[in-house]
């Protein structure tokens, strides 16, 4: 994962140029690292800026998320947006400590765990957004065992590959073994890999779910436009996978003495791609309202119940899904713009789904 990899250096020597070591752990790093140790005149003003950013992104979620319980519009995802923001915030908070305390080792510790791991709620996020898109493209296949088992064995991982990283880094604190610290950096950068590659699996899955031909139209959900929730989807995980790709390509550089940090570790790269581009991703999520476009009805377990026309295996249904197998699908009816029949575009103006 995007964490310090604190490696010491363990070579025996003497004289006055010898770094003197504390005689207790936590041991400081020795190796540079992206942005470095926060201080009080650069980074306590643009941490700043994001506190607040990321305080008003807690506001608009939870505010959402509460609106839409109260009218029985259930919408976890706005609650684990408003988790990722209290994170960060939790975040900001523990790097102006560190600025202010810039050798009280458990400080940065907790600051920089809180840099690795918040993000990881908006990957999540991403996944599910894919899968539903997934399932209202393809419901049969989006709704088979096996593509539901492999998202749960995904989310499994991604706990499992969070808890392991966390562990690393803490532990490379605590230990000058060369060997544990050997073991330690493989495992961050098995994790900082791990989330690279998840962050940008909703390209593969949305894109392959447009190329695949379709037995059946698209299963409606939410409000708006299908091609506007890819766009929407694409955009995020672009962000998203740009500053985890960063994080953990500089990651795989050879080590650079704390003293002398090369130029992609400037506190410019963290603070844009860290802070940067999740603000955006919050800021988009609000402002194109994805509790609206990806709303999906409550205990949908099987294909129709997105759209609430599940099918029964009737003859008449079957006789209608092949011929819809036998004809090529139009640019319209692939990006969901095909117009609706007089019924169902009744019934979706009465439910207020507008198609923006």
């Amino acid at each position: 994962m995007e964490s310090i990899i604190a490696r010491q250096d363990l070579s025996s020597g003497s004289g006055s140029s010898q770094v003197q070591r504390p005689q207790h752990a936590p041991y400081p790093p020795t190796t540079a690292s992206l942005g470095g140790v926060p201080n009080v005149h650069t980074d306590i003003p643009i941490t700043s800026v994001f506190l607040f950013l990321f305080i008003c992104g807690a506001i608009a979620h939870m505010t959402i998320f509460q609106l839409n319980r109260r009218k029985g519009h259930k919408f976890l995802i706005s609650g684990m947006t408003f988790g990722f923001c209290m994170a960060r915030i939790t975040t900001c908070v523990m790097r102006i400590a560190w600025a202010t305390r810039p050798t009280h080792i458990p400080i940065a510790i907790a600051a920089q765990i809180f840099v690795a791991a918040g993000v990881v709620l908006l990957y999540v996020i991403n996944l599910i957004f894919a899968q539903r898109i997934v399932r209202s493209a393809h419901p049969r296949g989006g709704w088979h065992p096996l593509f539901s088992y492999a998202f749960k064995a995904a989310y499994v991982l991604i706990v499992i590959t969070l808890i392991m990283v966390v562990t690393a880094n803490i532990q490379n604190f605590y230990t000058l073994n060369s060997n544990t610290k050997r073991i330690d950096r493989d495992l961050i950068l098995y994790g900082g890999t791990f989330y690279a590659v998840v962050s940008f699996l909703p390209f593969p899955l949305v894109l392959g779910g447009l190329i695949i031909p379709r037995h059946a139209r698209l299963e409606k959900f939410g409000s708006g436009r299908f091609r506007t929730k890819i766009a929407i989807l694409l955009t995020a995980a672009f962000l998203l996978c740009l500053g985890a790709s960063f994080r953990v390509g500089t990651s795989f550089k050879p080590s650079r003495p704390r003293t002398d940090p090369p130029e992609y570790f400037n506190k410019g790269c963290f603070y844009f791609f860290n802070f940067t581009v999740e603000i955006f991703v919050v800021i988009l999520y609000v402002v194109v309202r994805v509790d609206q476009r990806f709303h999906v009805p409550d205990g949908s377990k099987a294909p129709g119940d997105y759209s609430g026309t599940r099918v029964l295996g009737s003859k008449e249904s079957q006789v209608e899904e092949g011929e819809r197998a036998m004809r090529v699908t139009s640019e319209e009816e692939t990006f969901d713009d095909a117009p609706e029949a007089p019924g169902r575009e009744k019934e979706g103006t009465m439910n207020g789904h507008s198609q923006v």
